[in-house]
């Protein structure tokens, strides 16, 4: 009996190395392949299914038989139920690993993931390059010599699955999860070390309805001491689904504060610098505050303010609409706008450039952008008077700073109490850094190509100058083969491959265009920086427009 016993505990330690469980005689192992084969195929669970009790009948009617050869000893009936105990067991324990790794760890296993999917997740993470027939080899980022935890090298098992995932996605930030669960690559290591990986051979497959969710059982499921698993995992199907579909939650704990600021209706203030619906704002205000919004922002249209008269400022709506949102305990991020409000996208009121500008601009046109065909767009004025004195003796860059510095002082306990936290400079059309290209009002729709914007006298000279600088007279004019607003590329000599803009014209004229532009967004910016000393100043900078996307090109 002790020797039987021996014997018996020999085997289980063979079992435990990985010893797949077979029988003695021909007949029992030809139907071992075969019930292996359909486990492997179906599914998990299959040994709780109804091959499990055809097997388990076969073996009650196994008797010992002599065999042609002589007689052959056969594996007792104790044995091979407590080799299945120990199998189901061990299947118990994995599931609880697997569903663990993918609740925890954002493991990419799927739902009948064995060891060697384990493995090689756990060996990608660590640093290690697994190939799909198990050949694994440090990274080049992982220094020569380093391997698992505890300097023993890593042997890679082949996954008996050809669905291997072929890269492991690193896990995300989670709340309410203990920190050993929160994987990192210097904390991959541990996670080799402290995972426990049973050693059992590959666990075969079932196709009943419950293998997808025995897979995936939550850790507080006592399966280990129920070795037949009778418990019946049905009834947390759903749980499982809605744990696996839900988005896990992102916990920005310690990341950088970002102030969330809402803009205020363009017409909050009407033309004669009156506060619109004082109360309707109020009101407004209030909502904003109890879902804790930091603060509005709002344009300061010069078209309201130097409406008038040069330097002839009129402040009183925008003091009255400053107070209000100070007494909310709000702050303000103020846009100097210096372009004409309505017939953009959003656009719902219209506020046009200062009258006496607009009188300026009758007499002579050229102080707006121009096209080809000599059509002007008074959206803004262009950037070619920058340095003229033609805006009743003054250039451009002086009445915006002139503009900026009036504010300043106007409302400078605003500025000393934090309550205006950032103010926004206007450099162009609709505020931005970049030309009027592609004017709805002159017949553009997408995705036309648009047309350049430097026809007026102003610019024009300046284009002369650069082109006598360059030693090339003959440049000093724009392209006339790019086409007209609604052109394709490959419509136009000048965009389409091999073009003119390619050329050694070509590569002149837009770099000369664009900086242009950037010369024009300096000499603003580092007037506000003047004027708003102290305070953060911002830029709306957008490029568009095909013929913008070339100028970068260059």
């Amino acid at each position: 009996m002790a020797s039987e016993m021996q014997r018996y505990d020999t085997n289980e330690d063979d079992e435990e190395m990985g010893m797949d469980v077979k029988e003695e005689d021909d007949e029992d192992e030809d139907d071992e392949e075969k019930n292996a084969a359909m486990h492997a195929i179906a599914g998990f669970d299959g040994v709780h299914g109804s091959s499990s009790s055809n097997r388990f009948q076969h073996h009650q009617q196994y008797h010992e038989q002599p065999t042609p050869g002589g007689s052959r000893r056969c594996r007792p009936l104790e044995e091979k139920e407590r080799t299945k105990l120990r199998e189901r067991q061990r299947r118990a324990i994995t599931a609880k690993i697997l569903a663990g790794l993918r609740r925890h760890g954002n493991y990419n296993l799927r739902v009948r993931a064995d060891i060697n999917d384990v493995i090689a997740a756990l060996a990608r993470e660590a640093g290690w390059v697994v190939l799909p027939d198990g050949t694994t080899f440090p990274s080049r980022s992982q220094p020569q010599g380093t391997g698992t935890a505890g300097g023993t090298p890593t042997t890679m098992v082949t996954s008996s699955s050809s669905h291997i995932p072929t890269q492991h996605t690193p896990p995300g930030s989670l709340k309410d999860v203990p920190s050993g669960f929160q994987n990192t690559d210097d904390q991959s290591a541990c996670q080799m070390k402290s995972v426990f990986v049973p050693t059992s051979s590959p666990y075969d497959s079932s196709s009943t309805a419950r293998s997808h969710t025995s897979a995936m059982v939550a850790d507080g499921l006592d399966t280990q001491n129920d070795p037949f698993l009778v418990g019946s995992v049905d009834s947390i199907d759903k749980q499982v689904v809605d744990m696996h579909t839900k988005l896990q939650e992102r916990d920005f704990a310690g990341t950088p504060y970002i102030p969330v600021y809402v803009m205020l209706p363009l017409g909050v203030i009407n033309m004669k610098s009156e506060l619109v619906d004082a109360d309707g704002l109020v009101k407004q205000l209030r909502v904003l505050k109890s879902i804790n919004v930091d603060g509005v922002m709002v344009d300061c249209w010069w078209g309201i303010v130097e409406a008038n008269a040069p330097q002839d400022y009129n402040w009183n709506g925008y003091k009255r609409l400053f107070q209000v949102v100070r007494e909310h305990k709000l702050k303000i991020k103020v846009v100097m706008s210096f372009h004409e409000c309505g017939g953009n996208i959003g656009d719902d009121v219209c506020i046009p450039l200062p009258h006496w500008v607009s009188e300026i601009g009758r007499s002579n046109p050229d102080i707006y952008f121009t096209d080809r065909a000599g059509r002007r767009n008074p959206e803004c004025l262009s950037w070619g008077i920058d340095k003229e004195r033609v805006l009743r003796s003054r250039t451009a860059v002086e009445v915006y700073f002139d503009y900026m510095r009036s504010f300043r002082v106007e409302f400078d306990e605003f500025f000393e109490d934090g309550i205006i936290s950032m103010v926004e400079v206007g450099l162009g059309p609709c505020g931005e850094l970049r030309y009027p290209s592609n004017p709805v009002k002159h017949g553009w729709r997408y995705p036309g190509v648009g047309e350049f914007q430097c026809y007026d006298q102003y610019l024009l000279k300046n284009l002369r100058k650069a082109a006598e600088a360059r030693g090339h007279s003959f440049w000093a004019r724009g392209p006339d083969n790019a086409g007209s607003y609604n052109s394709r590329p490959q419509e136009t000599g000048f965009f389409c491959d091999g073009g003119d803009y390619d050329g050694y014209y070509g590569r002149f004229f837009l770099n000369w265009y664009s900086q242009v532009m950037i010369d024009h967004a300096d000499r603003v910016l580092s007037l506000a920086k003047l004027a708003f000393d102290g305070t953060c100043i911002a830029a709306k900078e957008f490029i568009g427009g095909i013929r913008q996307l070339a100028m970068l090109l260059n």
